[in-house]
């Protein structure tokens, strides 16, 4: 069509050139105000979870007198109940409308942030490990329901630069709260207990920008163009019609082959606080280095997977944690350098999977069920996790750290591999620039 001047008249949003156009001026448009609300709350919140989980593993361990099988069952509990309701939480958000994934999401954050002046109330096994339940149980629940609001947010092309953002903001909470630990363990006459009030205080907070800031409803510009056929699946839609679909089936396989194969956080810094016997007053400050990383590549390496294919980093980031465990495993390395290069491996491993993972199963799942696929696929990894660490805190016990890291290896190695094989069954993704699901 042309003007009366002979000027060719500008596409119009319902012809398909006018489509076309948004979605190019809206894929290369900044992140979405949602998606940096969401990321300060997880800032925030990460501050207070992580204050708690930089001194945790040396809490139980050196001040009460747990074995590595003990702290193995403490840690599978912290790390893998979550993966008990995360079924709920996403399913719950999703039955709820559009306001479903913000009144899940601060239940799942309140309940966190009531558990962190009980620890220091409770001393034994038992007690800790009800307190670490009940926590996870909070994250369980807000994990799906927040990543639901991030991918209806963005858009398709870029949804893996937004998980990007988030996570770097998730991150930039990682860094804070260790520092925050250090200094209270330093200057405060009772560390731990100073530890456990002021990660409380922080966390209210994050519950308080949650409410206040966080939009019930994701804006209906984002969530116009899906690029999943909406057709097979409702809010009502039971997860075994969502296992049905071939993506969610082999993401799920993967992430569960992979999850029983990635130790824990807390067992691979306390194998370094071993090897190089740290002096216990900078254990919290080992995190730093996974963070710092994890900052600096969340972004860039979203961005990536954008371009090259979410499943192709999601298995690259996983070399990254099996070089890790090789340096662990090597005789001569030690001192800073292998602090370094140990803590930057991790901090990569978790910037090219965590909001990968997240990107590729948002591309594999209706919007109206964005949270119960979300959740199918963290579920298997969490609970897989879990396994790990009560099998490496096992074989801690009965043969020595460096045993239990090279049985982590080979197994990682061999997960990989399968997963490998399984991804490439996939339908392949479109081109780079293509305007639809693009790189899953």
């Amino acid at each position: 069509m042309y003007l009366t001047d002979g000027r060719p008249a500008p596409a119009t949003s319902g012809t398909p050139g006018g489509r076309r156009t948004r979605r190019i001026r809206r894929a290369g448009a900044a992140v979405p105000s949602t998606v940096l609300v969401l990321g300060t709350v997880s800032l925030i919140t990460d501050i207070s979870s992580e204050m708690v989980t930089a001194v945790l593993p040396l809490y139980l361990v050196a001040e009460l007198g747990l074995s590595p099988l003990g702290f193995g069952v403490l840690d599978g509990i912290y790390n893998g109940v979550s993966a008990l309701v995360r079924l709920v939480g996403g399913r719950l958000s999703d039955r709820g409308g559009g306001g479903g994934h913000k009144a899940v999401a601060a239940v799942g954050y309140g309940l966190s942030a009531l558990c962190k002046p009980l620890l220091l109330m409770v001393h034994s096994l038992p007690l800790i490990g009800a307190v670490l339940a009940v926590d996870r149980t909070g994250k369980g629940l807000r994990t799906a329901p927040r990543d639901a609001m991030i991918s209806l947010a963005a858009e398709p092309a870029v949804r893996g630069r937004a998980f990007g953002v988030h996570r770097a903001m998730d991150t930039a909470g990682a860094l804070c709260g260790p520092l925050a630990a250090f200094v209270l363990l330093r200057v405060a006459a009772e560390g731990y207990d100073a530890v456990f009030t002021v990660s409380f205080c922080v966390a209210v907070l994050g519950v308080v920008v949650l409410l206040l800031f966080v939009p019930r409803r994701v804006p209906a510009e984002a969530a116009a163009e899906t690029d999943v056929e909406r057709a097979p699946a409702t809010p009502r839609t039971p997860v075994r019609a969502l296992l049905k679909r071939p993506e969610v089936r082999r993401l799920t396989g993967c992430a569960v082959l992979l999850g029983l194969t990635t130790v824990s956080d807390s067992f691979l810094y306390l194998t370094l606080q071993r090897r190089l016997e740290l002096p216990t007053g900078w254990f919290p400050l080992l995190p730093l280095g996974t963070a710092a990383a994890f900052l600096l590549l969340a972004v860039p390496l979203g961005a990536v997977a954008d371009r090259i294919g979410r499943r192709r980093l999601f298995l690259c980031g996983h070399l990254a944690l099996l070089c890790a465990y090789g340096l662990l495993l090597v005789p001569t390395a030690g001192g800073t350098v292998l602090v370094c290069a140990v803590l930057g491996l991790h901090g990569a491993f978790y910037a090219a999977t965590d909001g990968v993972l997240a990107a590729a199963t948002a591309d594999a799942v209706p919007e109206d069920a964005r949270g119960s696929g979300l959740a199918v696929v963290q579920t298997g990894q969490t609970a897989a996790r879990f396994v790990c660490s009560l099998a490496f805190g096992a074989a801690w016990t009965a043969w020595g750290d460096r045993t239990a890291v090279l049985t982590a290896a080979l197994g990682l190695a061999l997960a990989a591999s399968l997963s490998a094989l399984l991804l490439r069954r996939a339908v392949p993704a479109p081109a780079p620039n293509s305007p639809s699901e693009q790189a899953r």
